[in-house]
């Protein structure tokens, strides 16, 4: 066991990812109610010896939290929609062309507090890049990180989310608030 299992181990967490080791594919994260699903998800991660990228504010790569992103797998992203670039999903979608190996983590509601209307884009990407949809949960109630299943997007995005959705609705429970959890 290597030092990210025997942290996780410490704090009596467990790790059940059983989805395929994948070079390329997007980890849909949820429920998402707390700063710590980033860190005990990329500690579970880890913990079996895989890399988990995600996205972060351009603004925080600064030195010498840059350096500490990067090493964890940050990808900076600009929320600037005036500096000419092509949109966010395009520009990650053109980086899952380019790489060798890129597991990216996104949590759909996009933000902590109670959401039913998830965002979209980590299925145009999944979809635009021809890769699977892995479900990630982080579950509180029994201090478990649980990928196991797969997912592959088809080109309707609406039911596409309805069925993600659908999955998730049994993990209401597992997020660390709860009452910040919403499908529908």
């Amino acid at each position: 066991m290597n030092i990210w299992g025997r942290i996780l181990k410490l704090f009596c967490w467990s790790v059940d990812i059983t989805a395929p080791r994948r070079d390329k594919c997007v980890i849909c994260v949820a429920p998402h109610t707390s700063n710590w699903d980033f860190i005990l998800g990329q500690f579970a991660y880890r913990s079996i010896g895989r890399k988990a990228n995600f996205l972060i504010k351009e603004s925080w790569f600064f030195f010498p939290f840059n350096l500490i992103f990067k090493a964890l797998g940050g990808i900076p992203v600009s929320r600037n929609k005036k500096d000419g670039k092509s949109s966010l999903t395009e520009s990650i979608i053109e980086k899952f062309n380019t790489s060798d190996y890129l597991n990216l983590a996104i949590t759909p509601e996009g933000t902590r507090s109670a959401r039913a209307d998830w965002k979209t884009g980590f299925l145009v990407i999944a979809c635009g890049a021809h890769v699977p949809i892995q479900l990630g949960v982080i579950d509180y109630s029994g201090k478990k990180v649980i990928i196991q299943e797969e997912f592959q997007p088809t080109d309707d995005i609406g039911s596409d989310l309805n069925a993600i959705k659908q999955y998730y609705s049994r993990f209401k429970d597992a997020a660390r608030y709860p009452d910040k959890f919403r499908i529908s």
